[in-house]
């Protein structure tokens, strides 16, 4: 056995994530998310399009073209799949974003609510039935 100190490597800090969505049509899906989610438009790939990718502050959205259904019938609303979560910093901020959600017309599949681990929440769902997931704590 030897005392001489072992050497150790640094561990790589995973930075970002990006979500893939499956959606029908990437236009409408980046109007959808730009137009009611306040995302920008990242890029937009191939010709036809068939993968694009929006973006808000931290989170990034790809947004990828399939031709047929993914799930089977409403699995993802019955069982509540999530496609995404996004987390926000304050109270006041998922307040705000629920209310501009709503303003802008956004489909809900849960309105904004107090959960019992003490996160606010609410989910939307997009027009390919993609749920989205928005948190923020309860108070700041």
């Amino acid at each position: 056995m030897t005392d001489e100190p072992r050497q150790t490597t640094p561990r790589p800090i995973l930075s970002s994530i990006s979500a893939q969505l499956f959606v029908a049509n990437i236009r409408s899906s980046c109007d959808f998310y730009t137009n009611k989610l306040g995302f920008a438009l990242e890029f937009i790939y191939g010709d036809p399009p068939y993968y694009g990718q929006v973006v808000r502050d931290n989170a990034r959205l790809a947004l990828r073209l399939v031709f047929e259904p993914v799930f089977v019938g409403d699995v993802r609303k019955r069982e509540h799949l999530l496609s995404a979560s996004i987390t926000v910093g304050t109270a006041n901020e998922i307040k705000q974003l629920f209310l501009s959600c709503q303003a802008a017309g956004v489909s809900f599949h849960q309105a904004l609510k107090k959960e019992p681990w003490g996160a606010r929440t609410f989910i939307v769902s997009d027009p390919d039935e993609n749920l989205i997931l928005f948190a923020g704590p309860a108070a700041d």
